[in-house]
């Protein structure tokens, strides 16, 4: 979509809420589109092309898209891809609260970032705050917005003035919205034997190479720990949705949870804070998958706590970051 961006008489300004993307129906032809948009991204896999795209399209797309097929098709919501269906309602809440222009993108699939900033243009705002919904930073996943954010603009005459959220991963709002989601859910359930904080997890070798995420998930579980008063031997992280052979950033969640029933803890409750809201990997990954190996290693209850989602206290967060970060305008 070409974004022609023209002054405005107006000084208004609208956010444009960000998020990775997800295929647009559940079957085989739609995960192969949306992989092969999201697994392209040089900022994702960052193989030479010439080596990389065959591998690719010869390979991992035709074998894996059936199987990740089945397993959209297990969290499938009425209303479509659970990450869509929330990120919906976070768009549609925030625009609520702030009472400006809230436009939702994706960095893949639909709706686009090209759509949100045509739909923030239409409706006369000449400055921008974009918030990607990525609390701890990486070049994998915050980056890639200001990439696609910068395509899009690039050939524009006139651009309109940019504000970029970098990251929130220690922001107090954000750490009190991640305790109270915890308290909440042991108020119903009953508190654990051990609380796990499982995050997506990176190459190893790009943290090496200058990526701050893991310092951001390691503060970001350190704040949390001090939130909840939780003791660190009933508490720790880890990383998932490891893909291909070459090292990531450890411990890898699935080994830590086989090892935590192994070493006698029967009641486990995980949470994924750097997912903004509940999708295939927290969804069908942690609460199916980590719960499975759970129990076959020797545990008794395992429990998903869920993410953030459209809880009211996430909304609070995100109009007080936008508030903070739009003074001026």
């Amino acid at each position: 979509m070409n974004v022609q961006w023209v002054a405005m008489k107006n000084n208004n300004y609208g956010v444009l809420l960000v998020n990775l993307g997800t295929p647009d129906e559940a079957s085989p032809a739609g995960i192969k589109r949306f992989l092969a948009e999201f697994l392209h991204d040089k900022r994702v896999v960052d193989m030479t092309r010439w080596l990389w795209c065959p591998i690719l399209h010869g390979v991992i797309l035709p074998i894996r898209s059936p199987k990740v097929a089945k397993l959209y098709q297990s969290v499938w919501m009425e209303e479509g891809s659970p990450l869509l269906v929330y990120s919906q309602r976070q768009q549609q809440m925030l625009e609520k609260q702030l009472n400006v222009p809230v436009a939702l993108g994706m960095t893949y699939g639909t709706p686009s970032i090209s759509t949100g900033l045509a739909e923030l243009k239409q409706q006369g705002c000449d400055n921008v705050l974009v918030l990607p919904l990525y609390p701890q930073y990486s070049g994998t996943t915050t980056a890639a917005v200001f990439d696609r954010i910068a395509k899009e603009l690039k050939q524009q005459p006139h651009i309109p003035e940019l504000r970029f959220i970098n990251h929130y991963f220690d922001h107090p709002d954000y750490i009190d919205a991640l305790a109270l989601s915890a308290t909440d859910f042991w108020a119903e359930n009953g508190e654990p034997d051990y609380l796990l904080c499982s995050y997506h997890g990176i190459p190893k070798r790009y943290a090496d190479n200058g990526d701050p995420y893991p310092k951001h998930c390691h503060a970001t579980t350190e704040k949390l720990a001090e939130k909840l008063t939780m003791p660190r031997e009933k508490m720790s992280m880890s990383y998932q949705s490891i893909f291909g052979r070459e090292e990531w950033l450890q411990p890898y969640t699935e080994a830590t949870i086989e090892a935590l029933a192994k070493k006698g803890i029967k009641r486990l409750d995980v949470m994924c804070p750097a997912f903004s809201v509940d999708c295939l990997e927290t969804l069908e990954e942690i609460a199916e998958q980590c719960k499975e190996t759970f129990i076959k290693s020797g545990g008794e209850v395992f429990n998903l706590i869920p993410c953030l989602n459209d809880n009211e206290s996430h909304i609070h967060m995100m109009k007080n970051l936008v508030t903070q970060h739009s003074q001026g305008w």
